[in-house]
């Protein structure tokens, strides 16, 4: 599995990013590899319409899990028809601290 985490910088140890289409990246971790890569957000600083295009880069990095804080409307849309399973993290933590809370099946359904 895949799971896309909302971050503040390129690694595990990075804090998480609340707001997922302004995130300044996105962890992808393989937990069947063990492996973790991260990706610049193109749309961070773009103009309006930056959910569903971000939705995509989620996508295109064959994530099948989101955790993130919050998501706008229109990146709801988006996430709900691709089929990824958002989870929200809320307050501060890493990367890491993140992902072992969604693999322990502590964090709510986002959507």
């Amino acid at each position: 599995m895949i799971i896309c985490i909302t971050a503040d910088g390129p690694d595990s140890g990075a804090q998480v990013q609340p707001r997922f289409g302004r995130a300044a990246y996105f962890v992808f971790a393989d937990t069947e590899k063990g492996t973790f890569e991260a990706v610049k957000n193109p749309v961070a600083d773009a103009q309006g319409g930056v959910g569903p295009r971000a939705v995509q880069t989620v996508i295109d990095h064959g994530a099948t899990a989101l955790v993130t804080g919050q998501v706008g409307g229109n990146a709801a849309s988006a996430i709900q028809a691709s089929g990824i399973r958002a989870c929200a993290f809320k307050g501060q933590g890493t990367v890491s601290a993140a992902l072992s809370a969604f693999l322990a099946g502590e964090l709510p359904s986002l959507l």
